[in-house]
């Protein structure tokens, strides 16, 4: 007997709050194996990113090949992925391989302002990847990149979850951390209805949530979990982990813990 298998497809955080190296803690806290492939390697802390290096093609696809043809995965979560040319091989690597759930995180902008997203690549996102997603995790900002407008009101929210569902993802979690109130409410959209998670908005800026919040959903779907039950489990393993959180760095920024 051994745990589920999940595998993470994204960069590096030197930093140790987001990225692989959340996704890797968030798997094991959550009970299941992790295993990696890196798309880039960033230089940050937790004031910011200073450098992003996308790790070549040929790399990418041998880390690829190596893992499927060991290991019987049961979710994949895609992070971030840098430019057009590693979303589409990631895209056709999928498609070619079908793990039973993809969880995409469209990571597009760090929380510092920092750019982890070609916008050449937008393109490559929605109409190769996104349409094989069993489930879609953008925040706001993400939302309104992929859609071309602002999403302000209650009504654009709903809107926004039907139109990005149309993208042709099995299902969309809408992340709601960059609106405005003393909740902060996520929808989550499927064929089926919307579900609506709440929770209070903590006084502090985390980093590294949306990264542990696909790889936490990603974890509890390789459980055997339904989709709405593993988007509950991971929003509430999240607000935990944010709630314990703590500055290893001199920046703002409190990183999670898993």
């Amino acid at each position: 007997m051994h745990p589920p298998i999940a595998l993470t497809i994204a960069g590096s955080d030197s930093g140790g709050g987001a990225g692989i190296q959340a996704d890797l803690k968030t798997f094991h806290a959550r009970g299941v194996h992790g295993l990696s492939v890196i798309t880039a390697i960033t230089s940050q802390n937790t004031r910011g990113v200073s450098a992003v290096h996308a790790v070549p093609l040929t790399h990418i696809r041998s880390q690829l090949a190596a893992l499927f043809d060991d290991f019987p995965i049961a979710a994949v979560k895609t992070g971030m992925l840098g430019n057009a040319a590693i979303t589409r091989l990631v895209a056709r690597e999928m498609a070619a391989r079908k793990p039973a759930w993809l969880v995409v995180d469209p990571v597009m902008i760090a929380t510092s302002g920092a750019r982890l997203l070609d916008e050449d690549a937008v393109e490559a996102l929605t109409e190769e990847l996104i349409p094989l997603a069993d489930l879609l995790t953008p925040n706001l900002p993400e939302a309104e990149a992929l859609l071309g407008h602002p999403i302000r009101t209650a009504a654009q929210f709903d809107a926004a979850g039907e139109a990005l569902l149309m993208l042709g993802a099995g299902a969309v979690l809408l992340k709601g951390g960059h609106a405005q109130g003393d909740e902060v409410v996520d929808r989550y959209y499927d064929a089926r209805s919307v579900l609506e998670l709440r929770h209070p908005r903590l006084p502090l800026e985390g980093h590294g949530t949306g990264c542990t919040l696909a790889s936490a959903i990603a974890a509890e779907l390789a459980c055997g979990r339904s989709p709405r039950s593993a988007v509950r489990r991971a929003v509430a393993y999240v607000h935990r982990a944010l709630q314990r959180g703590y500055r290893p760095g001199g920046g703002a920024a409190h990183v999670l813990q898993h």
